[in-house]
């Protein structure tokens, strides 16, 4: 695979990736976290902010291989 495919490809899974984890992150929101202390919230909304840039970086190194 060249590393032109690799790129559109990986933008394209990187764009999948985050509808994911946002509708992830909602749905756990909606279901268990709803009234939950307002420390908790912050809390969860860091870790879920943040934590999508681990799939993310692994596809941007595999985009990035050489051809």
């Amino acid at each position: 695979m060249t590393q032109s495919t690799r790129k559109l490809t990986g933008t394209v899974l990187i764009l999948l990736s985050i509808v994911v984890w946002s509708i992830g992150a909602s749905w756990i929101y909606m279901s268990f976290l709803g009234a939950a202390a307002w420390w908790l919230l912050i809390g969860f909304f860091a870790v879920a902010g943040i934590s999508w840039f681990v799939p993310a970086a692994a596809i941007i190194r595999w985009m990035a291989l050489p051809d």
